[in-house]
């Protein structure tokens, strides 16, 4: 969820309102139109599936309304709460009364399966009500506090855009009693780590939302509390006091949620030992440790680097050493890229700098959107870099999208974000708009001095760098600026400001913002155009798996060639050169059109097409050419189960020298 700062005293900048921007034409609003039309109802279904989810069957049990056992996952409740987000957008963006009304109907059987004392968490109710054995609070891995977390934030959230108190007096009460469970964990020394700690951002924004400084107190306390748990893990970040960190460790959506949660304690507070500790566990993150499509948490399971190496200490869905990127066996949960959404938010509020923008829109077109098919009816769990026509051995979840996941806690994150995505274009300040993700849209827009205007961005981005801004005065209040966000692959390009001034761009304006005063007496127009060539990007050296090998990337997009984009036996023997050149073309996969990429590639000729052997002689017949298409990777496994590749090898032709 975003997290509304207007009020906090650390952030330098706040989000829109949730109603005052729409997206208009183009990728962002296909996507959401798609989630709110597609998306949305399937994973109601879902969740109303007895047979598939159990997860409404699990609350009707609370409310004794039914008999039965719990069923489903620990963390359904939480699961659940975060499709509400999704769905409370969807049906305020196109005015869906019904869905409107099944929601309250939904906060009704909520309410009705709280427990007296403000507890709600269905697996333990329904072990009590039960005598099965099943108490609360006797296993960490019970997710009942993410369950917590996810029923703050999504009251929250149902509070600003409804005006209701309904679901957010249901979070008070729940919030109040983790206060008293902190305050006894406290006092006899008996502290468990929330697993996927939810609530650090779900207590600051029950604080932003009612003004009750015990939830900001909380929230610190349950921050504070992890440094007293003993045995700690890096899986859990609570093996080293929270100031000790310096890398990114562990689980990563306990990470992302984790450091989410302190950035929302430090807008608040202004603790500099948090900010520090968020830049170091940032730059270990950026530097090392992130994917090109903004993937992250690289491994399934597997050792701690960093702890006692004669203590197995095992990691899971986990950032691995330094550089330790493999392709076929990304990790990459959907759930740790939607946290590193509402990292990187966080952090620009707190520093209003470019690159936590550039990052964040790198990961909503590349992962997100990748994470869910084009129809809005499939899910990645994890999100590989490639894939081969068969392995000898299985992964954890299935190769392409599935309908259900048995653990199913990334399709309702992502069609939150998406559904929420409009919120993440501009954030505002005293005197400032600061454009963060482009795309076609309409906005108004209020500033902190109480400048208000309208404005229009029309443009074919992320597929093309030519942007129009317009913009309308409404409220005149001194000056203002739109600080224009240069992303980090412009090398070339200018803007045209409001007096019709051309201000060249280099590379060295990348990843800055460039502030552009606005007439506030008449309609201004800023014309922005960033150079959007192809380029081939490489890896750095110790990321072994990419050596001598690049990426295609155009604008903010990453792109990936499938088995149907070119007749060969296997992708494995395509090499692009130095100077590869591409053509532009319109493509449809499924029913949407994508900006496909064109060009003429090298494929290796074998004798033996036979590569079973571990090792084996180099079987170099020369080469042949052949015609290549290349999609973005938002779009791939749309059309079967093929080969897919982003990272392919890169050769200087023999016969040149």
């Amino acid at each position: 969820m975003l997290t509304d700062t207007k009020k906090s005293k650390y952030a330098k900048v706040s989000s829109l309102p949730h109603n005052a921007m729409t997206w208009t034409k183009g990728l962002w609003a296909d996507s959401v139109r798609v989630c709110a039309g597609e998306t949305v109802p399937q994973l109601k279904k879902m969740f109303d599936s007895k047979e598939i989810s159990h997860v409404i069957e699990n609350f009707r049990i609370c409310a004794k309304e039914v008999e039965g056992e719990h069923a489903g996952t620990v963390f359904g409740d939480g699961d659940f709460y975060k499709w509400m987000e999704a769905a409370l957008y969807s049906a305020k963006r196109y005015d869906h009364e019904e869905l409107l009304n099944q929601l309250e109907e939904y906060i009704d059987l909520i309410e009705r399966a709280q427990q007296s004392d403000g507890y709600l968490s269905t697996k333990q109710i329904i072990g009590e009500m039960n005598s099965n054995g099943i108490a609360r609070m006797g296993d960490v891995n019970d997710f009942e506090v993410y369950n917590f977390g996810h029923l703050f934030t999504t009251a929250c959230l149902h509070h600003r855009i409804t005006g209701s108190n309904r679901l957010l007096n249901i979070a008070v009460r729940t919030a109040d009693y983790l206060e008293r469970l902190y305050k006894d964990a406290a006092e006899k020394g008996q502290v468990q780590t929330a697993v996927c700690p939810s609530h650090y951002m779900g207590l600051v924004e029950m604080y932003r939302t009612t003004g009750n400084e015990k939830y900001l107190k909380l929230a610190k306390t349950a921050i504070d509390l992890r440094d007293s748990v003993e045995d700690g893990t890096d899986d859990n970040q609570d093996r080293i006091k929270l100031k000790d960190h310096d890398k990114i460790i562990g689980h990563a959506v306990r990470a992302n949620y984790l450091y989410s949660g302190v950035a929302d304690l430090y807008l608040e507070t202004g603790n500099p030992d948090y900010e520090k500790m968020l830049d170091k566990v940032w730059n270990s993150l950026i530097k090392h440790k992130i994917y090109i499509n903004g993937g992250c948490g690289a491994l399934y399971n597997g050792v701690s680097p960093y702890g006692n190496f004669f203590i197995d200490q095992k990691v899971h869905q986990a950032y691995g050493y330094e550089y330790q990127l493999p392709n076929i066996t990304a990790y990459n949960e959907t759930c740790a890229s939607v946290g590193l959404v509402m990292w990187a938010h966080r952090m620009f509020a707190i520093k209003k700098e470019a690159h936590y923008y550039d990052l964040l829109e790198k990961t909503m077109l590349n992962l997100n959107l990748a994470a869910i098919s084009l129809d809005g009816r499939k899910y990645f769990y994890e999100n590989m870099l490639r894939r081969t026509k068969e392995l000898e051995y299985e992964l954890v979840w299935p190769l392409t999208r599935t309908e259900y996941i048995t653990s199913y806690c990334c399709p309702p994150n992502v069609a939150r974000v998406i559904a929420e995505s409009s919120e993440y274009a501009y954030s505002v300040s005293e005197d400032g708009l600061y454009i963060g993700m482009y795309g076609a849209n309409e906005a108004r827009i209020q500033l902190g001095n109480g400048w208000t205007f309208m404005i229009e961005q029309d443009t074919q981005y992320p597929y093309n760098g030519n942007i129009k801004l317009t913009i309308k005065p409404l409220e005149i209040e001194g000056e203002a600026k739109v600080n224009v966000r240069i992303p980090s692959w412009v090398e070339d390009g200018y803007i045209v400001d409001a007096q019709g001034i051309k201000h060249q761009l280099t590379g060295e304006d990348a990843n800055t913002f460039i502030g552009v005063s606005i007439d506030n007496e008449k309609e201004s127009i800023i014309e922005i155009m960033f150079d959007m060539e192809v380029r081939l990007t490489r890896a750095h050296p110790m990321v072994e798996e990419n050596t001598n090998q690049v990426a295609v990337e155009k604008g903010p997009l990453l792109y990936c060639v499938e088995s149907p984009d070119i007749d060969v036996a296997s992708i494995d023997d395509i090499m692009l050169t130095p100077n590869q050149c591409f053509e532009e073309d319109t493509y449809k996969v499924l029913d949407r059109e994508v900006l496909a990429l064109e060009t003429e590639v090298l494929v290796m000729k074998r004798k033996n097409t036979k590569q079973d052997d571990l090792y084996q002689k180099l079987d170099f017949q020369g080469f042949e050419k052949k015609k290549m298409r290349m999609i973005p990777y938002f779009a791939w496994d749309n059309r079967g189960v093929g080969e897919m590749k982003i990272w392919l090898p890169i050769t200087f032709p023999y016969e040149k020298y």
